[in-house]
């Protein structure tokens, strides 16, 4: 094959590659951000008991897929099966995303077993997504193809809402008919997914083979041998360490602002479900920016210099968010936080894919994925129960209960900026330089057996 049909082969690849993040990031925009978490908190359950179940329910995923993923990556990375661990997750969290149409008020143990499911699928999923960057980009061009995969999953986010927006507001004057339409929204939303990530399964390929078991070792006997292998060379690998535990703290802050920013236009703001979604599409247009030009920014500027800056902005953002008071405010907030909070994200997974060696990059994107899911299972927990505990202190002080949750809401903001702030004093830490030569040394027979 010529030069310009290879270039032309991973560009289609690439191609493939942004579409699994379009449906990727649909689900993200309707379950988790505009209309499921709403639906729970308020139409399932009820008051901040909504709150501290949906915090559980998040937390229950990510502590089973920081279990998980370490094992099935290392399988993964020797086996070359990454394509398919990633469908076997996205096929769960297909089917069970679409089983949150049987959810309805009171049913509180199925909504919760159904997304859990789902999380769990969504979540074990992105390791593998996340670990074929090594497969369809060369490490000078990551940061370009990261950022654009997370441009094109916003806009696939945008898609999905706007079909789902219009029967909403349609159907306002008739609430059992809006309510079927809330519920039908992850079933389209699942169907959404699935379609759009065809071509990445159809096209995208593996660069490195499969390798013969060892005599008298099966997978699980060699995942484990391997990954303790991979923790005790860990020192070579320092840099990576210190930029995991620097993204597992500040990590924390930004999945708490993406989890409970329906709810806490809800509580905060009394918005409606035709507002959230409209909150959600800005959301999602400014991401789709953001990750695009930090993306750029980063190939010109540099990866730490972008993802600092990208920090401080949150940070600021989430500040001016404690003392808000305006639904308007609370809009242009979003705004900003979507094009900060793509920046963080992608510029973390970019990091991620230049500081480790790629005969393991599923490895150690599991890695990386259990500091994630590490800070998913600690923040929504922290924050839910925080919220929660500090409006039944104030309701007991005399306070009403919509003032006491008010308040209650402001306490866990704070708590974001406490995690972003220390997140980014560790990051400035790490030295970029040593970390992306620590795993160009590593020797490629190290993948190897």
């Amino acid at each position: 094959m010529d030069s310009d049909a290879v270039i032309r082969e991973k560009k289609r690849q690439q191609r493939a590659w942004y579409l699994f993040d379009f449906g990727n990031s649909a689900y993200a925009a309707v379950i988790l951000l505009a209309v499921y978490s709403a639906y729970f908190q308020n139409g399932v359950v009820g008051g901040t008991e909504g709150t501290r179940l949906w915090g559980f329910s998040l937390g229950a995923a990510m502590l089973v897929v920081a279990i998980l993923t370490p094992i099935l990556g290392t399988i993964a990375d020797y086996s070359a099966y990454k394509k398919q661990f990633l469908f076997l997750f996205s096929a769960v969290c297909w089917v069970f995303t679409a089983l949150l149409f049987f959810v309805q008020k009171g049913d509180i143990l199925s909504g919760m077993i159904f997304f859990i499911l789902a999380e769990i699928g969504y979540r074990g999923g992105q390791v593998f997504y996340n670990a074929l960057l090594h497969d369809i980009a060369e490490p000078e061009e990551m940061s370009r193809v990261s950022g654009n995969g997370w441009a094109i999953g916003c806009i696939g986010g945008i898609v999905c809402l706007l079909f789902i927006l219009p029967p909403i507001v349609l159907t306002k004057k008739d609430p059992s008919l809006n309510l079927l339409i809330v519920r039908a929204a992850p079933a389209f939303t699942a169907l959404f997914f699935a379609l759009s990530s065809l071509p990445l399964f159809l096209r995208v390929r593996e660069r490195n083979g499969s390798h013969a078991l060892p005599p008298g070792e099966n997978y699980l006997t060699l995942a484990f041998r391997r990954l303790k292998e991979t923790i005790l060379a860990v020192r070579q690998f320092r840099e990576f360490v210190k930029f995991i535990f620097s993204f597992l703290i500040y990590n924390d802050g930004i999945l708490m602002a993406l989890n409970f920013a329906s709810i806490i236009g809800i509580v905060l703001f009394g918005m409606n479900q035709t507002q959230l979604i409209l909150f959600m599409i800005v959301v999602q247009v400014t991401s789709a920016a953001g990750a695009y030009l930090f993306g750029l920014m980063s190939e010109r500027c540099g990866c730490k210099p972008s993802l600092i800056l990208s920090l401080v902005l949150m940070i600021f953002i989430v500040v001016w968010m404690v003392f808000n008071q305006t639904i308007w405010g609370y809009f242009v907030i979003g705004a900003l936080a979507g094009f900060a909070l793509t920046g963080v994200q992608s510029l973390s997974r970019t990091m991620t894919g230049l500081f480790v060696p790629e005969q393991k990059s599923t490895e150690f994107f599991s890695f990386f994925a259990i500091a994630g899911k590490s800070s998913s299972f600690i923040g929504p927990l922290a924050f839910g129960g925080l919220a929660f505990r500090v409006s039944q202190i104030l309701e007991k002080y005399g306070y009403d209960p919509t003032s006491a949750a008010k308040m209650g809401y402001r306490a866990g903001l704070g708590l974001i900026v406490i995690f972003l702030l220390v997140g980014l004093l560790v990051f400035l830490s790490v030295n970029e330089k040593k970390a992306r030569q620590a795993a160009v040394q590593t020797a490629p027979a190290s993948g190897n057996e």
